[in-house]
């Protein structure tokens, strides 16, 4: 059988797409028994979720971000851990420790590793921000790299590993901002915002009566593996992926194609990495739109949530109460596609 070009989809692939326009159906439908609104958040969810990245949920306590996420994970066949983050927790309380026991026979003693709750498919980091620095860090390589290593030996994770991370505004008290090397490693920031009057009006409702809606598992791990390759193979043009890095090295005030407002306000623009996950969250929105090539107007609407936390303003912006909402908001209306 010929071989399939790069970037063609076969009519597997095709089926695939149609079946993904589906899958995304159904969740959102089991979903919306538990949660009221809140369709941008969910929606760029699903597009981590199947671009193998990981969320960043930001919002005040009481918005129901914890929520989303247990109901996410219950729609799903994959194992669910939850870590609550707080001021005493120590990395191996996050990726497991080495615990020394004695053979009953041989009476030797050896060190066995029992396994932390990052080893699971889901994985709610709660109020990420609640735990100093040295937690926070214990999840970088498990983030990145799909393992951990514990005493001088290196333990994979299992796949699909998707982390789900909330946090206070850093306003607050009692918070630990998160560094950018650590906010790097997520796909999306997503501002988790208040409800409108009749949504809070129906959440109300729904969360004060007896009912208790049940939700049904609707995809698989091998499924959304599945899904995962598929998305990695979307066409995507020349011209789209030059606009997403023309929009990145904008960001950028050392670069010749930065925007006079980035030389003025912006410390830091975003790195290789956003040009990378706009590209695959392009594709992601696409397919599970049922729709075969990316576009640049799939390119302009993760552009926020991958952006935000991607561009360091500096402190003239600052005093003048500019923020990386602003600058992004400026990209898009200055960089043409």
């Amino acid at each position: 059988m010929e071989a399939v070009k790069e970037n063609q989809l076969s009519d597997a692939d095709l089926a695939q797409v149609e079946e993904m326009g589906q899958v995304r159906s159904d969740i959102i439908s089991e979903i919306k028994k538990i949660i009221v609104g809140q369709d941008r958040v969910i929606e760029e969810i699903l597009i981590a979720l199947f671009c193998r990245g990981h969320c960043l949920l930001v919002g005040v306590p009481g918005l129901a971000k914890t929520l989303l996420i247990s109901t996410l994970a219950g729609i799903m066949d994959l194992n669910f851990n939850r870590i609550q983050f707080t001021p005493d927790l120590m990395p191996s309380d996050i990726t497991g420790t080495d615990v020394l026991e004695e053979e009953a026979g041989s009476k030797q003693r050896k060190f066995r590793f029992i396994k932390g709750p990052v080893f699971t498919n889901i994985l709610l980091a709660d109020e990420i921000n609640r735990t100093p620095p040295k937690a926070q860090a214990a999840l970088l390589q498990a983030m990145q790299e799909y393992k951990v290593t514990a005493g001088g030996v290196t333990h994979k994770l299992d796949l699909p590993f998707f982390v789900l991370a909330t946090q206070n505004p850093i306003e607050q008290e009692g918070t630990y901002p998160l560094p950018e090397a650590q906010l790097d490693r997520f796909m999306f920031n997503i501002d988790i915002s208040y409800p409108t009057v009749d949504q809070e009006v129906e959440m109300v409702a729904s969360t004060t009566s007896s009912h208790q809606p049940a939700v049904d598992k609707v995809i698989s791990a091998g499924k959304i593996l599945e899904m995962q390759d598929l998305v990695r193979k979307v066409p995507v043009s020349s011209h789209v992926i030059g606009y997403a890095v023309k929009l990145v090295r904008s960001s950028r005030p050392g670069e010749a194609e930065a925007l006079s407002l980035v030389k003025e306000w912006v410390e830091w623009g975003a790195g290789p990495r956003a040009s990378q996950y706009l590209i695959l969250a392009a594709k992601a929105r696409a397919v599970m739109s049922g729709r075969y090539v990316a576009s640049t107007e799939d390119v302009k609407a993760v552009l926020p949530s991958i952006m935000k936390h991607r561009i360091i303003t500096n402190f003239k912006a600052r005093a003048e109460g500019i923020k990386s909402p602003d600058i992004i908001d400026r990209l898009l209306g200055e960089v043409t596609p």
